[in-house]
């Protein structure tokens, strides 16, 4: 059974399908260090363009972590720069302009219109088409809907993806925020033929090596003070631990999961000397206020923002942002 959300912009979502109907070439982004929502938005955009028989480029600045090469497509993902002419484009699941990096300022000029279809809080609404619900738990249950609405076929392959997102942005339905239209959206995309004890293992359990190499450098630099769990990895360990996004893959919960701390971040140096700040907190704290006046943006409970080097200057700034909004929340 296809479930509808009366919360849908139904003229925001025909809008879209006419704009995708009128392009030749659609180019799709998702934001650097790509999770798992956003790669399965990725791909099920793709699957059901291909539908439509669109020329279709999907793009990201870092490459598809290996445990996702199970979702269709996965392994066709390109990286910037592409050539050639494009009418569209599709931004998904990133918050502002910035998050789709190389991908979308190496575009040919003039650029193309924008679509933009995110479920983050603090979205800046970018697009010349924005279509951001942040009640939705991931961006794939926007795209459940929107493929809902356009009479989409629901196959087994696009139903894989949809289910990937759903699992990963709600940690195996174990986030707030998860409903009961949560369960019943991952119900009918099981019924549609997505494998749930795949997905599960795939998106949650599974660990690349460069990934746990990275946690024992974050975890043998971690600090605890005013309810703050922290650390630091520098890029030099980040090349050791053969580490190549911009995601700590997970360590920012393993913080935040700290029985004593109220919020976890974890920074990362970046080859640019830019620094990358992951950030999540259990309620009643909020770190998406905290991302977004350091620039970035996302939820309350798990956000994340960039910050320019050095990472001593990044840490002091970041340190001292979540230990005020400790401070101003505990009152």
């Amino acid at each position: 059974m296809l479930l509808t959300n009366p919360a849908l912009d139904t003229a925001v979502a025909t809008e879209i399908q006419r704009a995708i109907q009128a392009a030749r070439h659609i180019v799709v982004i998702v934001h650097t260090g790509p999770d798992g929502d956003a790669i399965a938005s990725l791909t099920a955009v793709g699957l059901a363009l291909a539908q439509w028989n669109k020329k279709v480029t999907l793009l990201c600045d870092d490459k598809i972590p290996e445990r996702f090469h199970f979702l269709p497509r996965a392994t066709q993902v390109k990286r910037p720069p592409i050539r050639g002419v494009v009418d569209l484009v599709i931004a998904l699941d990133c918050g502002d302009e910035q998050r789709m990096g190389q991908s979308f300022i190496s575009l040919p000029t003039p650029r193309p219109p924008l679509i933009n279809i995110d479920h983050h809080a603090t979205n800046t609404h970018f697009g010349q088409i924005n279509l951001v619900m942040d009640t939705a738990v991931s961006t794939t249950e926007i795209l459940y809907h929107l493929f809902t609405a356009w009479g989409v076929d629901l196959n087994p392959d696009i139903a894989l993806c949809l289910l990937t997102g759903l699992i990963t942005d709600t940690m195996g339905f174990r986030t707030m925020g998860t409903s009961a239209d949560t369960l019943h959206i991952a119900a009918a995309l099981v019924a549609a033929g997505a494998d749930l004890p795949t997905v599960t293992a795939q998106a949650l359990n599974l660990k690349e090596w460069s990934t746990v190499q990275l946690w024992r450098y974050g975890l043998n630099n971690i600090r605890f003070e005013d309810g703050l769990v922290w650390t630091t990895i520098t890029h030099q360990e980040r090349k050791a631990a053969g580490h190549n996004g911009s995601s700590s893959n997970g360590l920012s919960n393993i913080l935040a999961d700290v029985d004593e701390a109220a919020m976890g971040a974890v920074l990362i140096e970046m080859g640019d000397g830019n620094v990358r700040v992951g950030l999540r907190c259990r309620p009643p704290y909020n770190v998406g206020e905290v991302a977004q006046n350091l620039g970035g943006g996302g939820h309350s409970l798990a956000a994340g923002c960039t910050l320019p080097g050095p990472l001593a200057e990044a840490e002091k700034t970041a340190v001292a942002a979540c230990k005020e909004a400790i401070r101003r929340q505990q009152k």
